[in-house]
């Protein structure tokens, strides 16, 4: 399975186990083995699925924009690996730790933003990204992934995990995955939807293209 890993991904002994992991400085506490850090998928839906077997279409190198980065857990791996990083996060305290995440990544961009205004951010973050990973915890996240969009180079590729519970708590998951995928059409291609259990419970991860 290794060898469909992003360069700058591998697989290391973790406690006996082999796991994913990066090359960078530890940002939660996570293990480490010779500058290598566990990439844990219970902590990041998009670890989950890398380690689920998605062909997530990430490349070291590339140029990413993450949408919901949170204080860095996963975008920081991201950034160990990838080429430019642009981090867009709403709520000022994570950006204070993001901030200090980017400090020892330096293709690693925080932005304060709403990823529901790209408009905020179109003058900072370069036209044609290769990836634009969504991790939004928000009512409306397909729209989200459609207003964002614009970035992506033609060839480029929308890695979205949608979280059903943030959507709506009184609907089957199932359901609300369904319409995520129909708002999603008119502007994507999806070619790759899974599950994220047993790491994450009622999420959906997709890999799509921009039409």
């Amino acid at each position: 399975m290794s060898e469909d890993l992003p360069t700058g991904v591998e697989r290391r002994s973790f406690d006996g186990e082999s796991r994913l992991a990066t090359r960078g400085e530890p940002v939660y506490g996570e293990p480490t083995d010779e500058g290598w850090r566990l990439w844990d998928a219970g902590r990041s839906k998009l670890g989950a699925m890398v380690e689920l077997g998605m062909d997530a279409g990430l490349a070291g190198g590339d140029t990413v924009l993450y949408l919901g980065a949170a204080s860095g857990t996963t975008v920081s791996h991201v950034a160990d690996f990838a080429g430019p990083t642009y981090a867009v996060e709403f709520a000022p305290r994570p950006v204070r730790d993001l901030v200090g995440v980017a400090e020892d990544r330096r293709n690693l961009f925080p932005l304060l933003k709403d990823a529901r205004k790209p408009e905020t951010y179109a003058h900072v973050v370069e036209s044609d990204v290769d990836v634009v990973v969504q991790d939004v915890a928000t009512r409306g996240q397909a729209r989200v992934a459609v207003e964002n969009a614009r970035f992506l180079a033609d060839d480029g590729r929308l890695v979205a995990a949608i979280k059903a519970r943030s959507e709506d708590v009184t609907r089957e998951p199932a359901a609300v995955f369904e319409d995520a995928l129909a708002a999603l059409e008119p502007t994507y291609e999806v070619v790759a939807t899974e599950r994220l259990e047993p790491y994450h419970e009622d999420h959906l991860g997709v890999v799509a293209r921009p039409r």
